[in-house]
């Protein structure tokens, strides 16, 4: 082996103490195994996408494509780690491609779920599906069944083109990753989407809408919970309305009836409008508030390493340094105290501000979620049913067919919002 010419003797060098720096190992603490096992296979799965080369255009096989590893015997990290299991990542390739469709950097994505552990969400459907949000409130991570995971794969075929004919511009659900988890022998499927609601400006009232009457109120438990989903009857009751103006209406239209006439065509049904409403007052009382907070105990009851953070790290959870090539944490960086109390538009893609003519200053989030509902054998039967216990008036039902459901969505929101 030969030694670059220093001008100095091999003696010297010997003499002289190098001190290796090794790099800090993420740990992937989490309180439960498999979430673990997520932060673990985000970062592993993104970082050998980073060695494959993109293609020019995504083939049918990639449709069917997948990733695998299986670790056995893992002694590292195994007091937060289990010592066996399994991450596969469905269709790699597509996912990366819509990640890019929507503006979301690769590193970025990694980040936000492995710096630290996603977090429960109290929001939970009939299906009894699992969520969690990112710390940094960015990403949505929901779990599915494995009927579900099927249904995906057929939905991805047709939802990728859809997507780039919209160039991106849908209120349909950003699906940016599939994961098969296994841990303990017990398989887990997730699917992470981007957060419809914002990670700096709090959420104070929330709807679920499908444009139907029956049955289409909270629960007196539901109405317990500290932010609350409402629904259809609760929204009509109340006299609410979406205040944004003719503008905003017409383009908030023409993209919802775009979204619901391609769900239409793959006989998918059961889907809702989630609408989220900050109001602007009472955000910027809190935010007064929690200056105060801060200002009476800098650091309170806050981890060590977030002490004396910045707005952008304490809210967003990102802690890059300045060279970094991750675009979210960089805008957040330079733009955070400019939009603080207002909408930052490279985040909150879905927020669309009140009309100067509204009664009162709001910020609503829109977007279309549930959309893997097919209108098979099974929801035949249950319009049935439902026909015969509240008679044929298709108008108060939730189950009825892709047309109907369709016109029906599209009438409600639109009296809605004005």
């Amino acid at each position: 082996m030969s030694f670059p010419s220093t001008g100095q003797g091999l003696s010297k060098l010997k003499k002289k103490h190098f001190r290796v720096k090794h790099q800090k190992v993420k740990l992937f603490r989490a309180n439960e195994p498999f979430l673990s096992v997520l932060m673990w296979g985000i970062n592993h799965t993104i970082n050998e996408l980073m060695h494959v080369t993109i293609p020019v255009m995504l083939l049918p096989d990639d449709f069917r494509a997948y990733s695998k590893i299986k670790i056995d015997n893992h002694l590292f990290n195994k007091e937060n780690m289990p010592s066996h299991f399994k991450v596969k990542e469905y269709c790699p390739m597509v996912f990366r491609n819509i990640r890019e469709r929507f503006g979301i950097d690769d590193l970025d994505y990694k980040e936000s779920l492995t710096r630290s552990q996603p977090l429960p969400d109290e929001s939970s459907g009939k299906s009894g599906a699992k969520f969690y949000h990112t710390s940094d409130k960015l990403f949505i991570i929901k779990t599915l069944t494995s009927e579900e995971v099927e249904r995906m794969h057929s939905f991805l075929k047709q939802y990728h083109p859809y997507i780039v004919e919209r160039h991106g511009k849908t209120l349909l659900p950003q699906y940016l990753g599939m994961y098969r988890l296994t841990v303990d022998n017990a398989e887990h499927y997730i699917v992470v989407t981007r957060n419809v609601f914002s990670n700096h400006l709090h959420t104070h009232r929330k709807f679920d809408l499908k444009g139907s009457t029956v049955d289409r109120e909270a629960s007196e438990k539901e109405k317990e919970k500290e932010l609350p989903t409402y629904k259809d009857n609760d929204f009509v009751n109340e006299q609410m309305k979406v205040y944004i103006g003719e503008e905003a209406k017409s383009k908030l239209m023409e993209t919802l009836t775009a979204d619901v006439e391609f769900l239409t065509k793959l006989h998918l049904m059961d889907y809702s409008l989630l609408l989220g409403i900050h109001e602007v007052e009472r955000g910027e009382m809190e935010m007064a508030r929690e200056r105060e907070l801060e200002a009476e105990n800098p650091c309170g009851d806050s981890d060590e390493s977030e002490c004396g953070s910045g707005f952008d790290q304490r809210i967003f959870g990102m802690t890059t340094p300045p060279d970094s090539p991750n675009a979210i944490a960089q805008f957040v960086r330079e733009h955070s105290l400019q939009y603080e109390g207002g909408i930052i538009p490279e985040l909150d893609i879905y927020a669309i501000p009140s009309c100067d003519s509204a009664p009162v200053k709001e910020i609503y989030f829109v977007a279309i979620i549930d959309v893997l509902t097919h209108y098979g054998v099974r929801k035949q039967a249950a319009k049935a049913a439902k026909t015969v216990k509240y008679g044929s008036n298709v108008d108060g039902i939730s189950t009825c067919d892709p047309e109907q459901y369709a016109k029906r969505f599209i009438d409600f929101m639109n009296k809605a919002i004005e």
